[in-house]
């Protein structure tokens, strides 16, 4: 489980710097201020959150189901909640906005914080 938590870090963390490279120079051309923003927002908490993955999978033994869980939360809240805000801008820039992913941000966002819940739970579970 460490390692499969490194992996998901360093490959969302290291597609995050492409996502970042590509709304800074590509789509700077096409998207206005507000756009643009939510992209970046986007980039900003899929690199926080590869982060704090990677804190995670060199601090935690994660044999415990709770700690399995906050990282499958973290996983399945950047995936939904980054990659919505991606799929909304890039679509409403084209003038074919996936409306349907709208509703999929704030379910990401929740499994972000469930993340957060759970890593503050197994921090106060610890045996120091």
């Amino acid at each position: 489980m460490i390692q499969f938590t490194l992996l998901f870090a360093s490959v969302l963390g290291g597609l995050a710097v492409v996502f970042g490279a590509f709304g800074a120079h590509a789509l700077k051309k096409i998207l206005d201020n507000e756009q643009l923003k939510s992209f970046e927002t986007g980039v900003k908490y899929q690199m926080y959150h590869a982060i704090i993955l990677l804190f995670v999978g060199f601090n935690f033994n994660l044999e415990r189901v709770l700690e399995k869980y906050m990282v499958y939360s973290f996983i399945i809240g950047i995936l939904l909640f980054s990659f919505s805000i991606y799929g909304l801008v890039i679509s409403s820039a084209k003038n074919k906005k996936l409306t349907f992913l709208g509703p999929i941000t704030p379910i990401g966002g929740l499994f972000l914080i469930v993340g957060w819940v759970l890593l503050s739970i197994s921090i106060v579970n610890m045996n120091l």
